[in-house]
């Protein structure tokens, strides 16, 4: 079972600090913000984004998920961006205040791994993942494995210009032994297969393999 969860609503980092011997004050100085503004984000006041928790791990010694509660054996994941196709960019990552985080099971076989995770916009694969749905995935240039068919993958596009799409996508080979991406959508605009071996002046990228998916829920 997977969940979302707010970045800060389940902190331990007052007791992690307190672990380390130092006091507010110090840490505050280190992480470069006013006394004041520290104890909010100590008393859960004051949402801790996922950089300030990458910083405060470097100053108290430990890592970014211990500063989260243990919910079980999770694994919390920040989603930093949209997967869409059609949605051109110089860079798909969104401003850090609009990145949330889910809850993922912690299996042992992924737990070296960095995970990241994105979110779906538009009909591309709605027959298999609902729009607003998070995916979580590693990357394949960190695990070093080939693509296999019948997986999902995200995959980067860039045109001539620079331009970047990211899409998910579903690897398949056809009888021939010939690599296709297929959309699995419902909208008649997303069915073309595309075809890997095919330039058209794009560089098309397999980025990541699709690990979890989680379905957000409507506020």
């Amino acid at each position: 079972m997977a969940l979302f969860a707010k970045i800060g609503n389940m902190m331990r980092l007052k007791e992690i600090r307190k672990s380390q011997g130092m006091t507010q004050q110090q840490v505050a100085d280190a992480l470069g913000l006013h006394l004041t503004n520290y104890n909010k984000l100590e008393n859960g006041k004051t949402k801790l984004t996922a950089l300030q928790m990458e910083h405060l791990a470097r100053i108290l010694h430990c890592s970014p998920a211990d500063f989260i509660l243990k919910q079980g054996d999770v694994r919390i994941v920040p989603v930093r961006q949209h997967v869409a196709a059609g949605v051109w960019q110089e860079s798909n990552l969104w401003d850090e205040d609009d990145w949330y985080s889910v809850a993922v099971p912690d299996e042992p076989e992924y737990r070296h791994l960095t995970l990241y995770g994105a979110e779906t916009a538009g009909p591309s694969m709605n027959r298999r993942y609902p729009e607003r749905s998070a995916l979580i995935y590693t990357s394949l240039m960190e695990t070093g494995e080939s693509p296999k068919p019948g997986r999902r993958y995200i995959i980067e596009t860039e045109r001539s210009d620079g331009l970047r799409e990211a899409t998910v996508k579903k690897l398949w080979k056809d009888d021939s032994g010939k690599l296709w991406l297929l959309p699995e959508s419902h909208d008649p605009l997303h069915q073309q297969p595309i075809d890997l071996s095919a330039g058209d002046g794009e560089i098309v990228r397999i980025v990541g393999r699709v690990l979890y998916s989680v379905q957000r829920e409507e506020d």
